[in-house]
């Protein structure tokens, strides 16, 4: 297919464009089971748009759609969570645990061709921990990273100021490399997201900012060559439409399908419906560190959670796809999870005393701000329950790229609905993301969470780490911390004639090993 046939097809809406363009797409009204385009491209559709291409810098939740496709790292995942070698061939730690040298990969290339040497790790890793770059990355690396040496070009030595536990998830899960000669030589971090430079499996081709992102594959990546030679992402913010399009054909992949269709969709026979838990709270996040908010009180954050009926929501909202939380550790996490917690009852007559004895007998009003993308039952639920103990919810349910650029500066307060998904299979993203004193998502503190995070930093090993983490748990719960409702499942269709190898237990959307039979 013609490269501008393409682009104008995916702006004007794929089926229509292409009969103007004078094509035929594969899929048609009587076959939806082929190609939305061709064998040559996979059409995925999103629930939301990109807000940056800057891995190194934006949200894990954004990042996680695209990361893996025009990015690559030192070590990374496989399918299922276990780390395996990428660019680099092989690593060593010192005895004391504060020395990780890495030997690079030889012979890799960065989509505009310049060689990648250990020049480049060191540039992603300072650039990174550079404050000005405003990297949602650096509160995991700027605390332990001492220093990074290059011996030559094919070795690098990261020096830590302490024994990290889980460096390698964190290597793994967060440091994309980027060129330096290239991004050193734009004007701002900005420059970089609007024509990022990576070593991943595909290369940007066309970025229609709230429309689609059209990649092409990088026939020098140094791996396993991708089947497919064009990668489109859709933006379909709009639930029924995104069904309606996997539904026609119109594109090859739906993610975020609705859960209300999930049982409609399982009867097509043209369909693959995969439900993958992504180890994510769906949960309240609470700005509880402002010291006039109801939300500094202890009394005020658990009557929110036993106002609520987690069960009835999942049940009415998330159509039974899901499982109540009573700590936020996923029990999918591969340790740290505490099966014994159980869940906040659902008690209003516990909640309007406790918000009695906190010194609102008769409430108080509060704003919830909401992204679109999260079902907007989700929120309601939320409020009319918080309304019937006396509390009063302003919903304000704002685009997902507007909500993120808030939320990544502290600005969805006083709570906001929100998730957190796996990026490394340590439970440390998630807790020092959302409740250590620096996390980039946090405005809560807690003295014993902290003092147990930095027992963390010198803790290796899946027993050790994992009784830590169930402490920091009971103690997170005890604090009513969030508001918790439910674990998270992403659900997808895609045609049966594509064969496609899910990231388990992540957010992250692997498009490596994807094929049409």
């Amino acid at each position: 297919m013609r490269a501008k046939a393409l682009a104008g097809a995916l702006a004007a809406g794929v089926l229509g464009a292409l009969g103007m363009a004078g094509l035929t797409p594969a899929a048609t009204a009587a076959d939806k089971t082929g190609p939305a385009l061709d064998r040559n491209t996979l059409v995925v559709a999103l629930d939301k748009e990109i807000q940056s291409l800057d891995a190194l810098v934006t949200a894990s939740g954004d990042s996680q759609r695209y990361a893996m496709s025009i990015f690559d790292t030192l070590y990374g995942f496989d399918a299922k969570g276990n780390i395996v070698p990428r660019m680099a061939i092989s690593n060593t730690m010192s005895p004391d645990g504060l020395t990780y040298t890495f030997k690079l990969r030889p012979n890799i290339k960065f989509h505009n061709g310049d060689p990648f040497t250990s020049a480049d790790v060191k540039y992603s890793i300072e650039r990174v921990i550079d404050p000005a770059t405003k990297s949602t990355r650096r509160p995991y690396f700027a605390p332990v990273i001492d220093g990074v040496d290059t011996p030559d070009p094919l070795t690098v030595r990261i020096r830590l100021k302490q024994p990290d536990g889980v460096f390698l998830n964190k290597i793994a899960g967060f440091l994309f490399i980027v060129p330096q000669k290239y991004t050193s030589s734009l004007p701002n971090v900005e420059a970089f997201a609007a024509a990022p430079i990576g070593t991943g499996p595909y290369r940007v081709k066309t970025n229609k900012v709230g429309q689609y992102l059209e990649l092409e594959r990088f026939d020098d990546f140094y791996g396993d060559k991708p089947a497919i030679r064009t990668l489109v992402f859709r933006y379909i913010p709009e639930p029924s439409s995104r069904v309606n399009a996997i539904v026609s054909g119109e594109v090859d992949i739906a993610a975020m399908i609705p859960l209300a269709e999930v049982a409609r969709l399982r009867q097509d026979a043209a369909l693959d419906i995969i439900t993958n838990p992504v180890s994510s709270p769906m949960h309240v996040r609470l700005y509880s560190n402002v010291p006039d908010s109801p939300l500094a009180k202890r009394d005020v954050r658990l009557a929110l959670n036993y106002a609520i009926d987690a069960n009835a929501i999942i049940k009415g909202v998330f159509h039974g796809v899901g499982a109540p939380m009573g700590t936020f550790i996923s029990k999918y996490f591969p340790y740290g999870g505490d099966p014994g917690i159980a869940p906040y009852p659902y008690d209003p007559v516990k909640a309007r005393a406790l918000l009695k004895q906190a010194g609102y007998p008769n409430g108080f009003a509060i704003k919830l701000y909401d992204a679109v993308g999260t079902p907007k039952e989700f929120a309601e639920a939320l409020a009319a329950y918080w309304g019937q103990v006396g509390v009063k919810v302003d919903i304000n349910r704002i685009d997902y790229a507007a909500w993120s650029r808030l939320n990544n500066t502290h600005k969805t307060g006083p709570m906001t609905t929100t998730q957190f998904t796996n990026a490394i299979y340590d439970p440390i993203h998630p807790v020092a993301g959302s409740f250590s004193k620096e996390g980039a998502w946090s405005d809560y503190y807690n003295p014993e969470v902290e003092a147990l995070l930095k027992q963390l930093d010198t803790t290796t090993g899946a027993q050790a780490r994992g009784a830590l983490f169930r402490k920091i748990g009971k103690l997170l719960h005890d604090d009513a911390s969030a508001v918790l409702v439910t674990e998270l499942f992403n659900v997808f269709a895609k045609k049966k004639a594509l064969t496609w190898e899910v990231q388990q237990g992540s957010g992250f959307l692997n498009f490596r090993k994807v094929a049409w039979r």
